[in-house]
């Protein structure tokens, strides 16, 4: 095996920070600046007509507990393999989304938060981050699923027979995929999974479940008082379960974290167009939850990759 020089590793570790760091910055950017349906001169009318210190920092407090609670979600999950601090757990999150944000469905998440850990770890960090992930994705279509039932009660995009065959669909795969549990690929299984599972303690699982319940309303609500804040007045459980549709049928779709609102904003358009919601207004809310939400943390995030230490990685 090659053995790589202490200086030469610790070069190569600094220019993969650079890497990621000026990477994330770059993509941050061509979306911001090259994206043509942002008429910035309409949002800064809006915003002059309707600023309001207090708004603001409500805004903002949202996305300081969309994060918040994410953090909470690892710190309680990360127990199973060692007790970790909230300041440690919110490295480890805002790192990993840093090193995530060009990466497909946020891959790089995974490798980020693992590094942290000693290497015999690593299947068990990815393992767990993929429980800290599912329970939002589960919770995104349980909550999406009514939102798309409440909408289509309402406008009738698709019919309602086409709606039971989707439903008989879902559950057709779900009991096939049940049924098939303890078909091996590549050594996994469902059945494997589940006992893996299940080998979390309860209280864990428990905390997961309500730290993703209360993330999910957080962002759906910021997400709502920004169609306030731009003078959009419809009915609170038509603007909630139509949110509750977008983000489910955005993230059924492969993207990445930096497309994350073009991906939203293209789905929020049709959606939101049946409501009558003029089009600049729904691609700027888009845009804002994606800046609040994923450019701010990465800014911070950024600070802890740049300091990363590879000795972590080696304890």
């Amino acid at each position: 095996m090659i053995s790589i020089p202490h200086k030469a590793k610790q070069f190569l570790v600094l220019l993969v920070k650079l890497l990621i760091v000026g990477g994330a910055f770059y993509f941050i950017y061509n979306q911001l600046a090259n994206n043509d349906k942002l008429d910035w001169q309409k949002f800064i009318t809006l915003f002059r007509k309707n600023q309001s210190v207090l708004g603001i920092g409500f805004i903002l407090l949202l996305s300081v507990l969309n994060r918040y609670f994410e953090i909470l979600k690892w710190q309680n999950l990360a127990k199973v393999i060692q007790e970790i601090s909230l300041a440690e757990a919110t490295k480890q999150v805002l790192a990993a989304l840093t090193a995530g944000i060009f990466t497909p469905n946020g891959v790089g998440e995974y490798a980020g938060k693992a590094l942290y850990y000693p290497k015999t770890e690593t299947k068990q960090v990815v393992f767990l981050n993929l429980i800290c992930n599912g329970i939002q994705m589960v919770l995104t279509v349980v909550f999406g699923i009514f939102g798309l039932l409440y909408f289509n009660a309402k406008y009738e995009v698709i019919t309602t027979q086409t709606v039971a065959i989707l439903f008989g669909g879902f559950v057709l795969v779900f009991v096939i995929l049940f049924s098939l549990k303890k078909i091996k690929i590549k050594g996994y299984s469902i059945e494997k999974l589940l006992h893996k599972i299940n080998e979390i303690p309860k209280p864990i699982h428990r905390k997961n479940i309500l730290f993703g319940i209360l993330r999910y309303l957080v962002f759906s609500h910021q997400y709502y008082f920004l169609f306030l804040a731009f003078d959009v007045d419809l009915p609170y459980f038509t603007l909630i379960a139509t949110i509750a549709v977008v983000y489910f049928l955005a993230s059924s779709l492969p993207t990445f974290q930096f497309l994350d609102f073009a991906v939203k904003g293209s789905v929020a358009i049709y959606y939101f167009g049946i409501l009558g919601v003029n089009e600049w207004i729904v691609v700027f809310i888009s845009t804002l939850m994606w800046f609040l939400n994923v450019v701010l943390p990465v800014f911070i995030g950024t600070y802890y990759v740049l300091n990363f230490k590879t000795k972590a990685a080696e304890l």
